[in-house]
């Protein structure tokens, strides 16, 4: 975007809400969070059952509590840094310093990339867990389980396009004339200091002087 960084224009436009929520970055952040919440809660509400004889819940994930648990942490997580960028894409052209912007979107950058691999992670180890488990009795909680498995494979996806977006920002870099917007108009200076007089100046006698001669003389009288 001309006279921008990062991808965003200059702070203090006009925020329009349908642009905003066109944005390639806000629709998939919404996908994220929808995601988030699919798999967080179909492990919490049936990825659990209580086993006979002992009353103890077991994870259906082959009696894995590290899978159930895995599972609702990185989807719990997930949802929350979901609403967090949303809230940041909102703030993002309002933010008047190319050194905020460039911490946002490394930040952005970096952890999008991080969750796609924590996601990329627990695919694998849901599905590998739900292969070696046995069919839960009556099929309780089957499709919960692998709705799961599921949106952990999808979340991959849509964390790394965040990742590739927010890489698409970065290298958009700083056009020249923000820079010039954000740099400091003093040059350096906060407060230019009041012009005073020169050491070269003096002090100028008054018109009248105590030394200056009488207009004429006074003579003593002869006799």
């Amino acid at each position: 975007m001309e006279g921008g960084a990062f991808g965003g224009a200059k702070a203090g436009g006009s925020f329009d809400p349908i642009s905003f929520v066109q944005r390639p970055q806000v629709i998939l952040r919404a996908v994220c969070w929808l995601f988030a919440i699919i798999v967080f809660g179909c492990i919490s509400s049936q990825g659990w059952r209580v086993e006979e004889g002992t009353g103890k819940d077991i994870c259906l994930y082959n009696n894995d509590s590290n899978a159930c648990n895995y599972g609702v942490g990185i989807g719990v997580i997930a949802f929350l840094a979901s609403m967090g960028f949303i809230v940041g894409e909102y703030l993002f052209e309002q933010m008047s310093s190319v050194k905020t912007r460039k911490h946002y979107v490394l930040g952005d950058m970096g952890f999008s990339a991080l969750w796609a691999f924590l996601f990329f992670i627990g695919f694998c180890y849901l599905a590998n867990q739900w292969g070696k488990a046995e069919e839960p009795p009556m099929g309780y909680g089957v499709n919960n389980v692998q709705a799961a498995i599921a949106f952990s494979f999808f979340s991959i996806l849509t964390w790394a396009g965040c990742a590739f977006f927010a890489y698409q920002r970065f290298k958009a870099g700083v056009d020249t004339s923000f820079a010039a917007y954000d740099a400091d108009p003093t040059g350096g200076n906060a407060y230019s200091s009041y012009p005073v007089g020169t050491e070269t100046d003096q002090y100028h006698e008054p018109p009248f002087s105590g030394q200056q001669q009488r207009g004429t003389e006074f003579q003593a009288p002869t006799y």
